[in-house]
């Protein structure tokens, strides 16, 4: 089995995964949910609204101070919905799967031992670009 099959191999098995599985009925959950499709339906419009007035050489700075705090509104009401609570945790938790995993196979590129080396989620910043590795 060469290295592109192992790979779709991992795909596959990922998505059996119990991970994968809750944060897809999670996204469906939300995607169903008409309440929190029309929040982030007004969320979209009110970045919309937001960005026309900010682009306007005689912008009105109540008009953009009232939009913003009406998307910051709305942005919390999405936040807080329920659905959403449980597509974002599921989310996070898939993440966190592939980002070790990622990271793994990075660490071997890079000559660490496969059947040692594995990712430490406390000691990552999330910023790749000051990183030595994975360690």
């Amino acid at each position: 089995m060469d290295m592109i099959e192992l790979a779709r191999e991992i795909g596959r098995e990922l998505q059996k995964d119990e991970s994968y599985l809750n944060m897809q009925l999670a996204r469906q959950a939300s995607d169903e949910d008409q309440a929190l499709q029309d929040a982030i339906g007004e969320f979209n419009l009110k970045r919309m609204a937001i960005n026309n007035e900010a682009q306007k050489e005689d912008r009105d700075e109540e008009t953009l101070k009232r939009l913003n705090e009406e998307f910051r509104a709305v942005y919390a009401k999405i936040m807080q919905n329920e659905n959403m609570q449980r597509y974002n945790d599921a989310k996070t938790e898939l993440d966190a799967k592939v980002q070790r995993l990622t990271a793994i196979i990075t660490m071997c590129a890079e000559g660490e031992d496969p059947e040692t080396c594995d990712y430490d989620a406390a000691s990552c910043g999330g910023n790749c670009a000051s990183c030595a590795g994975c360690h």
